[in-house]
């Protein structure tokens, strides 16, 4: 039986998966190589670059001077390179962002309480007893017609090239379905362009979905003007036109939240299950004067109504796996959806 490809998560994945990372540098005059040093470039560098300090100093009280003051009675150039980063990894943490990293030849450090603190809302074993033998894989997708008449698609990544011509032939086997349950459970993200496309799949016209800002200066509050983003889908293509439930949990991240927060546009899509994990910053990367890379959110993106959704997004309709359910070999979220296109179709 398949593994399933994303079943052992982590932020690592979604370093490897983002395709929209630039790169720069910070070497040279201003800063050495010694711990207090590089403590402070760091502390600077996402000072000038980073972009939600307004918004979580609103959410939860983020003041990154102070944090600066409080990381600074840590460091002192007898460091080891091990202490130092332990103590740089703490003070990034901070920013409770999982598109921000500091990497090391020897770690990387890892924001995981969005997902780590909350139900898990998400079993690969489970999924695959649910569809049982009557399930074809492709590309990074599981796909099959459950017992009653639905369709169902597993996506575990955006980093997966599934092509148009797979989506394409899954409509074709799922023509005579009541509904589709799109699962995006554990999508670490991945490719943004790849969730817009199957987005498209779902919509009739050009449609607006949210706005995107850039940094244009160094302070906290120097944004563009948002522009507007939109998905054009290309008619050409088949598309589904019937009622739709995707299904998320904590652990659907960067392109996956971009995905939810497109798809529940749509009339004819209900999200069930857990609150996303959020992540909506655009990442970019930058370097150390120790040669020690950071990842960081760069570019704030929002929903149609100017919201930010880094923290995640709220499904219509709340559903957690009830262990008994579980002990049953049934998905709870799963037959949630079933039972809601059901009564849809």
């Amino acid at each position: 039986m398949p593994s399933i490809p994303v079943k052992k998560h982590t932020i690592i994945s979604l370093i490897s998966a983002s395709l929209l990372c630039l790169v720069s540098c910070v070497r040279g005059e201003d800063f050495t190589s010694s711990p207090t040093e590089n403590f402070e470039a760091l502390w600077k560098l996402l000072d000038e670059k980073y972009c939600f300090f307004d918004y979580k100093k609103a959410e939860y009280g983020l003041d990154w001077d102070e944090v600066h003051e409080r990381y600074a009675r840590l460091v002192n150039d007898s460091l080891t390179n091990r202490q130092l980063f332990d103590v740089l990894s703490a003070m990034v943490n901070e920013l409770r962002d999982g598109h921000t990293n500091l990497i090391w030849d020897y770690g990387l450090s890892r924001y995981t309480a969005f997902y780590a603190d909350y139900p898990h809302n998400f079993d690969g074993e489970l999924m695959l007893k649910v569809l049982g033998d009557n399930y074809y894989y492709s590309s990074g997708v599981y796909y099959a017609r459950l017992p009653e008449n639905i369709g169902y698609m597993y996506i575990g990544s955006f980093s997966s090239s599934f092509s148009q011509r797979l989506i394409t032939e899954i409509f074709r086997y799922f023509e005579d379905c009541k509904g589709l349950i799109i699962d995006v459970r554990d999508n670490g993200g991945g490719d943004l362009t790849l969730a817009q496309d199957l987005t498209a799949r779902f919509m009739e016209e050009k449609t607006l979905v949210g706005y995107i800002s850039h940094k244009t200066g160094t302070t906290h509050d120097a944004f563009s003007k948002p522009k507007p983003v939109y998905i054009d889908p290309d008619t050409t293509l088949l598309r589904w036109e019937r009622p739709v439930c995707v299904l998320c949990n904590r652990r659907s991240y960067s392109a996956t939240n971009d995905f939810v927060r497109n798809m529940r546009l749509l009339p004819q899509v209900t999200i069930v299950g857990d609150r996303t994990g959020g992540g909506s910053g655009l990442p970019m990367s930058t370097e150390m004067p120790n040669g020690w890379s950071l990842r960081y959110s760069s570019a704030p993106m929002f929903d149609t109504d100017m919201n930010h959704t880094e923290f995640g997004i709220d499904p219509d309709v709340p559903v957690n796996i009830l262990n008994t359910d579980k002990q049953h070999g049934i998905d709870t979220i799963i037959r949630i959806a079933s039972l809601l296109l059901q009564g849809a179709g």
